[in-house]
């Protein structure tokens, strides 16, 4: 069943972000910002979709990422969503995009770090950096404070991610680290710095 998800007649539960109705060229958005007191990254910063289980499918939302003040340089915009979220938000399997390390990063090494698969608790992006695993991350070419459309394809314990337009995925999956059996809820999520924005929530679910 696919679900297309118009923000102003869900409920979203906020899990360690504030969250709320905005508008944005004409239309109505759902805003997403982490607060300043928290700068532990890959945690349960997102907003909820209440009453969403989720198993197997497609998740597809547009996103677009710009900087609160107070960013400072390891702020690089991060913003996703999370699936198959356990009730009390304590594990859940994430993918978010980096955006300010898209076209405009003129840095090399942080460009193949622009999109970003992780597992909560325990397998973040730091667990993969300290042991040199770089199978969960890729390159895309997004920017900051534009719309990007992100799509997960779920099946099992395999995950297939694109980015805008692409017909080939960005990055595969083909073991997510809470395995085959995980369920659970749907979240918008976002990280350090980062003041989010999305519309066009579409849940399929395939089972």
């Amino acid at each position: 069943m696919t679900n297309s998800i118009f923000f102003q007649d869900q409920a979203f539960v906020p899990v360690g972000v504030d969250a709320g109705l905005s508008a944005s060229d004409g239309a109505t958005v759902l805003r997403v910002i982490k607060p300043e007191d928290n700068m532990e990254p890959d945690v349960a910063t997102y907003a909820r979709l209440a009453g969403s289980d989720f198993h197997d499918g497609t998740i597809e939302v547009d996103v677009s990422a710009r900087l609160m003040h107070w960013a400072d340089v390891d702020c690089r915009g991060f913003i996703g969503f999370v699936f198959r979220a356990s009730e009390d938000d304590d594990r859940f399997e994430g993918f978010y995009v980096r955006p300010r390390n898209g076209r405009s990063c003129t840095e090399p090494q942080r460009r193949i770090h622009t999109m970003q698969y992780f597992s909560y608790p325990g397998y973040t992006f730091a667990y993969f950096r300290e042991r040199g695993i770089a199978d969960y991350e890729a390159k895309a070419d997004i920017e900051m404070d534009e719309w990007i459309h992100l799509k997960a394809e779920i099946c099992g314990a395999s995950a297939k991610f694109y980015v805008d337009d692409m017909e080939t995925p960005a990055l595969v999956v083909p073991e997510m680290f809470a395995g085959a059996g995980a369920r659970g809820g749907v979240g918008l999520y976002v990280d350090n710095g980062t003041d989010g924005l999305f519309r066009n929530l579409r849940v399929t679910c395939a089972d």
